[in-house]
């Protein structure tokens, strides 16, 4: 597809991450959590972009893919796990009918989808799909350290081991490992780029206030080669911010509300005020329209900064999560906007592309800082989660501390750096912080912690092969995860 590029470059970055959920919990957080947002962010968002490869268009958008996300995709459990509960939705479908006969056959619809394109291209898991998309060009992937801990807060050798697990996990997966990174959280801290360098990364996201706002261009980190993109909130903000954005419209599809018997959501937003038993019954008309409104305005907006940065580089950046599980209409926005973007004079391509095309300023020295409240670190470092905190730094000085000199690999000790990657994950202070499922979060904390140190114990006494076995059957992404290189 020729685009007619007059006003400048656009790039959009999905970053894709949930937590390791296999095994820990169904309903309200746990599994659940994982096949809602497969079912309704990455099953949609991934056949948009199949029918943007079919079509020959390359460089549609960047993609970020949390290797621990990947991990769960591919796994067998979840796998067959996401199988049920796809057919469960179908069943519900029906059985609202007697009800919510027009819910019902729209649920219908949905989810005879969703088990089609399921069956038919997801059944060897997420992998081969995605290395598709890769493969032609279609998208930009961006990988992460393992379990997307909060780097700035980890000690610099556990720092560049889970980077590596990472990397590497990505590179058996898609045949090679992507040249950026989402940082996790946007998370910095000066001289994370030496890292980034080491470890063959050549640009990384962070929050556009690292670049106090000059985020017109990607720009070398101090003295190194490593390119820092900074999200643009004026135009990310219309979409979503921490009090507005377009998936608050009174007309699209309510996200907190349920018919409690079918477990289905059959009402529209209606008012930020009404309550669930007062909301209106959702009509995909009426959210079609303000779908419509919403893609104008949005491709309104990225031509207007364009212009006003002198046809520069937009980037915006977004949870994928939101596209379909948060806010139900916002594939269909997506793909709207990623088509209309090009009709208005807009170049849109990934990062790379923008590299490409020299969207490249001058060196500049960051702040340490991050995406979350308040653009520092006190959403993973503050008093709330201080219990947190100390857990990670009591995981990390063990793991420090245990002996990785062996010349053959140990599976305990495999077993345990998996259970301390995992302890360290940075949703278990972003779920306290936040108030999001709190008591989960911290749950998930201590049991991976303590699961650490009990297999740290075994090892040091040269013991704990059966536990490990029993705890990786569990806890078993990363089974390419080589401790020895701890030492």
């Amino acid at each position: 597809m020729t685009q007619r590029t007059t006003e400048g470059t656009f790039c959009l970055v999905l970053h894709s991450h949930l937590p390791w959920l296999a095994h820990h919990g169904a309903w309200p957080v746990g599994e659940e959590w994982l096949y809602q947002a497969w079912a309704h962010s990455y099953l949609p968002v991934v056949d948009m972009l199949r029918r943007f490869a079919d079509e020959g268009r390359s460089d549609v958008l960047t993609l970020g893919v949390t290797p621990v996300l990947a991990a769960q995709l591919d796994d067998p459990y979840s796998l067959r796990g996401m199988h049920d509960w796809l057919g469960n939705w179908h069943l519900r479908s029906h059985f609202a009918g007697e009800r919510l006969k027009e819910l019902s056959a729209y649920e219908h619809r949905a989810s005879r989808w969703a088990l089609d394109r399921f069956e038919t291209q997801w059944r060897h898991g997420f992998s081969p799909v995605l290395r598709s998309l890769v493969d032609s060009s279609t998208i930009e992937l961006l990988g992460g350290p393992a379990t997307h801990p909060f780097q700035p807060l980890l000690d610099p050798k556990v720092r560049a081991f889970a980077l590596k697990a990472g990397l590497d996990d990505t590179a058996l997966r898609i045949g090679r490992a992507p040249d950026g990174i989402w940082a996790p959280e946007c998370g910095y801290s000066p001289g994370m780029e030496a890292g980034y360098a080491t470890a063959g990364v050549k640009r990384f996201m962070v929050d556009g206030p690292a670049l106090h706002g000059d985020t017109s261009a990607a720009h070398p980190v101090g003295s190194s080669d490593v390119l820092a993109f900074g999200r643009d909130l004026e135009v990310s903000y219309r979409v979503w911010s921490p009090k507005v954005g377009y998936p608050g419209d009174a007309a699209y599809r309510d996200f907190h509300t349920y018919d409690h018997p079918t477990g289905l959501k059959p009402s529209r937003v209606t008012g930020k005020n009404v309550a669930p038993e007062d909301k209106r019954p959702y009509d995909p008309l009426l959210a079609k329209e303000a779908l419509d409104r919403h893609v104008a305005d949005f491709v309104d907006t990225v031509v207007r900064r364009l212009r006003e940065i002198d046809g520069g580089l937009v980037v915006a950046a977004y949870d994928t999560e939101l596209y379909g599980h948060w806010w139900h209409e916002g594939p269909l926005w997506l793909e709207a906007v990623l088509r209309a973007l090009p009709e208005a004079g807009v170049r849109v391509t990934t990062l790379r592309g923008a590299v490409e095309a020299g969207h490249v300023g001058a060196p500049v020295e960051l702040p340490a800082s991050s995406w979350g409240s308040g653009k520092d670190w006190r959403v993973w470092d503050g008093a709330q989660v201080a219990d947190i905190v100390s857990l990670n730094e009591s995981v990390q000085k063990e793991l420090l501390g245990l002996d990785f000199s062996s010349r053959t690999r140990n599976p305990v000790l495999d077993q345990a750096v998996r259970e301390a990657l995992l302890a360290l994950s940075s949703d278990w202070a972003f779920m306290v912080t936040k108030d999001s499922a709190a008591d989960y979060a911290r749950y998930r904390a201590k049991i991976h912690s303590d699961r650490f140190s009990e297999l740290a114990a075994l090892a040091r006494s040269g013991r704990g092969l059966g536990r490990a076995t029993e705890l990786r059957a569990a806890d078993g992404p990363f089974g390419h995860l080589d401790a020895r290189g701890m030492g």
